[in-house]
């Protein structure tokens, strides 16, 4: 099937998934599970559990994959993304980019839609003394990390991706992380979710949950309500945002706002054949011949829109690195808000009886997106998380109570 994508009248603004892949749905009076937000964890938890055969239906506030799921690059790039203090969530992204090539094997079996699961590698590069010695220490913590990571001279990063300046003073090859792309992932994660008999609706927020005996016993949408056996919270960065929760389970979740921008390629501007990272943008070539170049990290609440400034900072930041880029057509620029927990890390709990919340992947949402989804079907089918999965429930960010001073 070709993919056709809508473009809207300006390419300034959120990018789309492929024209006639979106159709209305009214919300049902009952479902098994409620997953709230539709974006690329709420669809991959509506997938999973219809296919274990649990009747889903999906409520997105706005349109599919609208906050931050369409903005983001697509990188399935634990070793790139290793930094001083995630050890912790290491494992868990291990473990899911294992499950990536069965997660895509059975997505583009079950729609017929391509996702563009490119196996390339990233290469992170450094330009100078200072790049370079913060280079090596990046280096040295992937190693003693045991991940897969090569230090590369100048002279070999520019073997292997011609177009870059001869500035280029060494690198990181990092060959098993992967990439998607998000538009691809979507339309099929949204066509999958239909076959399988998820209703899904946009445009409807969700303004409350019903309680019982404190239990979670369904949603409210202003004066209509859909009763569900669970409700999945997923609703990325607004997550964290008052009104649904009560204060007790209020989740410690916040947008960290990033925009991006996509360029056209040509034989004559040529492109890059793997992830190239530096320490200002990361970029991201994909089979239609886009360079994704992003992306800001603005902690500016849900400010939205695209700014001079952040452009100025992307374009800056690749020129840099790949002069080639003077000469590409900038197709399109887009913001988007990453759901990121006070440390980074997914939320992945029973909240309460009935209410399960998946959220917080802060610029890991694709590469977690499988583990996430089998971890929010084993706590929904089985009461019970993985063993990888233990380490990320709200618990975590309990204060230990204060210890009283002896009499």
């Amino acid at each position: 099937m070709i993919l056709a994508f809508d473009r809207p009248v300006s390419p300034i603004g959120r990018r789309r998934i492929p024209a006639g892949l979106s159709t209305p749905a009214s919300l049902p009076a009952r479902a098994d599970v409620a997953v709230v937000g539709g974006g690329l964890i709420g669809l991959s938890i509506a997938w999973r559990l219809a296919r274990a055969g649990r009747a889903v239906v999906v409520v997105e506030r706005d349109t599919i994959g609208a906050g931050a799921s369409l903005a983001a690059t697509g990188m399935l790039a634990p070793a790139a993304e290793h930094e001083p203090g995630s050890d912790p969530l290491l494992p868990l992204a291990l473990e899911s980019l294992r499950l990536w090539p069965g997660f895509r094997d059975a997505l583009e079996a079950e729609t017929g839609l391509p996702i563009d699961y490119r196996p390339d590698g990233t290469i992170v590069v450094a330009i100078g003394r200072d790049e370079v010695e913060r280079l090596r220490f990046r280096y040295d913590l992937q190693r003693r990390s045991g991940l897969d990571a090569a230090w590369l001279p100048g002279t070999e990063v520019r073997r292997l991706e011609p177009g870059l300046r001869p500035s280029v003073t060494a690198g990181v090859h990092c060959p098993l992380d992967h990439q998607v792309d998000p538009r691809l992932v979507i339309a099929a994660l949204a066509e999958a979710c239909r076959r399988a008999g998820v209703t899904l609706v946009e445009h409807t927020a969700v303004t409350g949950l019903d309680w019982s005996g404190g239990a979670v016993t369904g949603i409210r949408v202003g004066e209509q309500g859909v009763t569900a056996g669970t409700v999945v919270l997923a609703s990325g960065a607004w997550s964290g945002e008052g009104g649904l929760l009560p204060e007790a389970l209020a989740l410690p979740v916040r947008p960290l706002k990033g925009q991006s921008l996509a360029l056209r390629t040509t034989a004559r501007t040529g492109t890059l054949s793997r992830m190239i990272w530096t320490e200002q943008v990361h970029m991201a070539p994909k089979s239609d011949g886009q360079l994704i170049v992003g992306a800001t990290v603005e902690d500016c609440g849900f400010r939205p829109g695209v700014t001079a400034g952040g452009l100025f900072a992307l374009l800056e930041g690749a020129r840099r690195v790949l002069p080639g880029i003077e000469e590409m057509e900038v197709e399109a620029v887009w913001s988007g808000y990453r759901p990121t927990s006070d440390d980074d890390a997914p939320i992945i709990d029973t909240l309460a009886p009935g209410l399960v919340a998946a959220t917080g992947h802060h610029r890991n949402g694709y590469l977690l997106a499988p583990v996430t989804a089998d971890a929010v079907a084993e706590l929904v089918t089985r009461g019970a998380l993985p063993e990888i999965a233990k380490p990320f429930t709200r618990a975590r960010f309990d204060q230990p109570e204060p210890r009283r001073a002896s009499a």
